[in-house]
């Protein structure tokens, strides 16, 4: 399949490249024209703007937008639906508010246009590993561009198929699915992130009580020095604790066993704020998702170890850098 892609930063170029490495033929822009130029090196077809990206796309054009969450996604989208013609798609890849999606499918189907929103997942990671993606819209225009989605995601890979999973694999088995009409898509994600935060809350807060235990303040005789490389080692292999966010936190700990290059001061992209204001709006308790939100709140004003460990995880999947001094 032909698809445009805007915004050729961390994912969105990564984006690009996994699909014409599965045979798909893309059409790219940015704002950035190293990143159009290195993209059209590698075999896409660059553009110098939107319009120029709209005409290069043949009818009926699908386009995704991988772009930050805010102001520069609303006007990308904005400006794209006076380009495009009835029956075209819009996609938005990035971390938009699930009813932004909601507001923008009603907005764009007025005008004949299709709109679908990707939950992404996978980082820096997503080229190599696959995306897991969860995605929102209605059903036609989703099963019409299904093979984009079976390209970026990861496949069956080496997971173990779940107890009683048997015949063709569906879509989740491979990494993605249809979670239902727009904005569905950005709110499991949403709630994947929210979720992310409290795994990540308590490998950091794990480690910090393990690095503590050899703190000045402990009597002598119960003090520990314990290898933090190591413990991360061996609960990565056979414990019920491991995960990919404890690799990152490995390898991390490996390069360096006090992380020493991280503040520990810790940023939020949103989702997990996000998530609890659903929580709240359903009447549904979320105890642990709050206090790791609140967490990062916290660590902005008053770092530990365990505060550098979740910046040395965010960096490790998705290449975030810590906030400013």
């Amino acid at each position: 399949m032909q698809i445009g892609i805007v915004g050729l930063g961390r994912m969105g170029g990564g984006i690009a490249k996994r699909l014409m490495e599965h045979g798909h033929t893309t059409v790219v822009y940015d704002q950035a024209e190293k990143a159009v130029s290195a993209l059209a090196s590698a075999g896409a077809t660059g553009t110098s703007s939107l319009d120029d990206l709209v005409a290069k796309l043949d009818k009926p054009r699908a386009v995704w937008v991988m772009l930050p969450a805010g102001k520069i996604t609303e006007d990308t989208i904005e400006t794209l639906s006076g380009l495009l013609e009835p029956g075209d798609i819009v996609i938005d890849g990035g971390n938009t508010f699930y009813k932004d999606d909601m507001r923008r499918a009603k907005a764009l189907r007025e005008k004949g246009l299709h709109y679908v929103d990707v939950g992404t997942s996978g980082g820096v990671w997503g080229l190599e590993r696959g995306f897991c993606m969860m995605i929102g819209g209605d059903k036609e225009t989703v099963d019409h561009i299904d093979p984009i989605f079976e390209a970026l995601s990861p496949g069956l890979g080496t997971a173990v198929r779940t107890l009683g999973r048997e015949g063709e694999p569906i879509r989740a088995e491979k990494g993605y699915i249809h979670a239902g009409p727009a904005g569905a898509g950005h709110f499991v994600k949403m709630v994947h992130n929210g979720i992310e935060y409290g795994i990540m809350a308590a490998y950091a807060e794990g480690f910090d009580i393990l690095k503590t235990k050899n703190g000045d303040h402990l009597p002598e005789d119960q003090r520990f020095e314990l290898n933090m490389p190591e413990i991360a080692e061996v609960w990565r292999r056979g414990s019920v604790i491991s995960s990919w966010l404890l690799d990152l936190a490995a390898d991390a700990l490996y390069e360096n066993h006090d992380l020493t290059e991280y503040t520990g001061k810790v940023a939020d992209s949103g989702e997990g704020q996000w998530t609890i204001d659903a929580a709240m709006e359903e009447a549904v308790p979320a105890y642990v998702l709050s206090a790791a939100l609140f967490a990062r709140y916290r660590s902005r004003s008053d770092n530990t170890f365990g505060d550098k460990l979740l910046s040395a995880m965010r960096h490790g999947f998705g290449g975030h850098v810590e906030m400013p001094q």
